[in-house]
């Protein structure tokens, strides 16, 4: 009987990541895999690094930061999701009024969402992002006001998350991967974790 990812079988699958979205995500792939965060990571980007390439390099950080040994059977999953707007990353608003401020700059205009991926194993290790263009409706103070009281997206970059009611009734479009905007693009993950042997 056909099997997903049956190539995986022998691989302890870690999937470095808190994210609730991610673990929702990377179970869409029908693989059993385990939640490790134990190992946190100084997440400073480097001067010089380009907007494009923030999530990326974060997740590779993410990755290396898990110990394998020699011949071992760990598969490292890592990720990191950037909101792009006029050039700026967009990580994490650091409270309510920041979250308000990052969403009034994306209302009524387009901006680019990157999730950069890392997996890892003891012979290898791979980094790639994906992009989605994500269009806004314009929002008005008060709907912003009531998206980030009732839904605190203070865990989010940008400020907001799709799946939630500012996604249904403030997002007219979006280029590319729904799910990469969620924060795992997982039909790239699932093309590469193809590939493992």
């Amino acid at each position: 009987m056909f099997r997903p990812l049956d190539n995986l079988k022998s691989y302890d699958i870690i999937l470095a990541s808190g994210s609730p979205r991610r673990r929702e995500l990377l179970s869409m792939l029908d693989i059993d895999f385990r939640v490790d965060t134990s190992h946190s990571v100084d997440e400073t980007v480097p001067d010089g690094l380009s907007a494009d390439e923030v999530a990326p390099y974060l997740s590779r950080l993410k990755a290396m930061a898990y110990p394998i040994s020699a011949g071992g059977h760990s598969l490292v999953i890592a990720a990191d999701t950037v909101v792009i707007i006029d050039g700026e990353v967009l990580g994490k608003p650091v409270d309510k009024n920041d979250a308000c401020r990052m969403l009034d700059c994306l209302q009524g205009r387009e901006q680019k969402v990157i999730t950069g991926v890392t997996v890892r194993t003891a012979e290898s290790i791979s980094t790639f992002s994906a992009e989605s263009i994500v269009e806004f409706a314009p929002l008005s103070k008060d709907e912003i006001s009531y998206y980030v009281e009732r839904y605190s997206p203070l865990d989010k970059a940008g400020a907001y998350g799709i799946q939630e009611w500012i996604g249904a009734a403030g997002i007219k479009g979006i280029n590319g991967s729904f799910y990469n905007v969620m924060g795992l693009p997982v039909q790239r993950l699932y093309a590469y974790l193809k590939t493992i042997r």
